[in-house]
C-alpha cells in the first residue's frame, strides 16, 4: 500500500508504523506492507512504478480526497484540479482508495480515543457530531481539531507530532461505520489478505 504521508526521516517511519498498527486491528499482521511516499503525487508515482515492478503483488494507492467525493476514486482523482491522475491500464478500480476528506477525518469517528490521547482540557464539544465524517469539510476538520486540543497539555493538533499517534489509537470499526470509503478499503484489504 502506497500512502500519502510521512515527508522525511522519522515522519516516514512514524507514518508506516501508524498505518500498519491501525490496519493490523482488522488484517493479519505481516500480510501487507505500507510504504509512506510523502506527498500525494509521489504516492501516485510510486504506485504506478510498483504496478510494473511488483507484478506478483496486489498494489494499492491510498491518498486524501481533499474534498467531497461524488464519483468513484479513479474518476475523482482524474478530475480533481491538481491531480489529473488516470487509472493505469494494469490497475483496477479497487486499487485506488481515498481518505475522505483527509486522514484526520477518521479521528472524528473515534472521539473517545482522541480525548484519551489529549487528556485534561480536551474540548470534545468542539468536534463536529456528523455521523458521516465524509461530509465534514477539510478546513472544518482541521479547525475543530485545533479548537478541541488547544488547551491541552500536548497543545493544538499537529499533523506530524500527533497525527500518527492518533491513527495508531483509533478503532477501525468506528471508522468503517462512519466512512464508506474506509469500509471499502478495509473490505478490499481483508479480501486480498485472506488466507495469507
Amino acid at each position: 500500500m502506497y500512502v500519502e504521508g510521512g515527508f522525511e526521516g522519522i515522519t516516514k517511519s512514524n507514518c508506516r508504523k501508524a498505518f500498519r498498527l491501525f490496519l493490523e486491528k482488522s488484517i493479519p499482521p505481516g500480510s501487507f506492507q505500507v510504504i509512506a511516499s510523502g506527498d500525494r503525487h509521489k504516492a501516485y508515482d510510486d504506485f504506478c512504478t510498483a504496478l510494473t515492478q511488483h507484478t506478483d503483488d496486489y498494489v494499492i494507492l491510498l491518498v486524501d480526497s481533499e474534498e467531497p467525493v461524488l464519483r468513484p476514486p479513479w474518476e475523482h482523482l482524474a478530475l480533481r484540479v491538481g491531480d489529473g491522475w488516470r487509472c493505469p491500464t494494469d490497475a483496477s478500480e479497487e486499487q485506488a482508495h481515498l481518505m475522505v476528506q483527509v486522514m484526520e477525518s477518521w479521528f472524528l469517528a473515534d472521539v473517545d480515543a482522541v480525548a484519551e490521547y489529549y487528556g485534561q482540557h480536551f474540548h470534545r464539544a468542539s468536534l463536529p457530531r456528523n455521523s458521516d465524517i465524509e461530509q465534514v469539510g477539510k478546513s472544518v476538520v482541521y479547525s475543530s481539531l485545533d479548537s478541541a486540543t488547544k488547551r491541552t497539555q500536548k497543545g493544538s493538533y499537529h499533523k506530524t507530532k500527533h497525527g500518527f499517534d492518533l491513527l495508531e489509537r483509533i478503532d477501525p470499526k468506528r471508522v468503517r461505520a462512519a466512512s464508506r470509503h474506509a469500509e471499502r478499503l478495509l473490505t478490499v484489504l481483508q479480501r486480498e489478505t485472506a488466507g495469507l
